[in-house]
């Protein structure tokens, strides 16, 4: 295995090591009419859904104040909070909402974005083709499409020269913004991920924070 080979492999084993059970509480959102912050779970999220047809105000995007040494074009997912952001120059970055992995596919790490589609097509790692009956069915890839579970575009994280298995993606459930229920992708509403789609370039860092824990160093 020559070193570069060896250094993407190495990476992305770290990576790996990284995932973890998530620990943090459940989402909650602030209700203004109450003035308290309130549960956000599935059941909640496709009512309120239903009701808006939209997500709540937290998670719809937004330009925000950010402090970061990162530099502009960096993407920072606080997955704790369900939120995604793209610095931006002059101390700010356009948040958007996200939706996380569940209970046992949360983690962390700074990998880059590796490469990037349109429409992509879907093709369910064996792990999940094991267990997802579901999945099962598009073993072979699910082309692109509105009822692709990785929406209109898909922006694939790389660790070195090695695809972590890991997306930012959209997602036919818009419903399901500010929820843990990935298996460890991250999913935005499909305008959202258009939008990111058109500002990124290929080769930008990602990093990961970890559910549960702190925001990242400097954030």
């Amino acid at each position: 295995m020559n070193r570069t080979l060896q250094k993407a492999a190495l990476t992305a084993l770290a990576l790996s090591l990284a995932a973890y059970v998530a620990l943090a509480a459940g989402t909650q959102i602030y209700d203004p009419k109450t003035r308290q912050w309130v549960d956000y779970d599935k059941n909640t999220a496709r009512k309120y859904f239903a009701r808006n047809k939209q997500v709540p105000d937290a998670f719809r995007r937004q330009v925000v104040t950010f402090r970061t040494a990162e530099e502009p074009g960096t993407i920072i997912i606080d997955g704790n909070q369900h939120f995604l952001y793209l610095v931006q120059p002059g101390g700010q970055a356009i948040r958007y909402g996200i939706g996380v992995g569940r209970e046992g596919f949360g983690w962390a790490g700074i990998v880059r974005v590796g490469r990037t589609a349109e429409w992509p097509t879907w093709t369910p790692p064996a792990e999940m083709v094991a267990r997802d009956p579901n999945a099962a069915k598009w073993a072979a890839g699910q082309p692109g499409g509105p009822d692709n579970p990785l929406g209109a575009r898909a922006l694939y994280l790389y660790a070195g020269d090695a695809d972590t298995i890991y997306r930012i993606h959209g997602t036919p459930e818009s419903w399901s913004i500010g929820l843990d229920v990935s298996s460890g992708c991250i999913r935005m509403n499909n305008d959202d991920i258009i939008d990111l789609h058109s500002r990124i370039k290929v080769g930008a860092k990602v990093i990961v924070l970890m559910q549960g824990a702190a925001l990242y160093k400097g954030v």
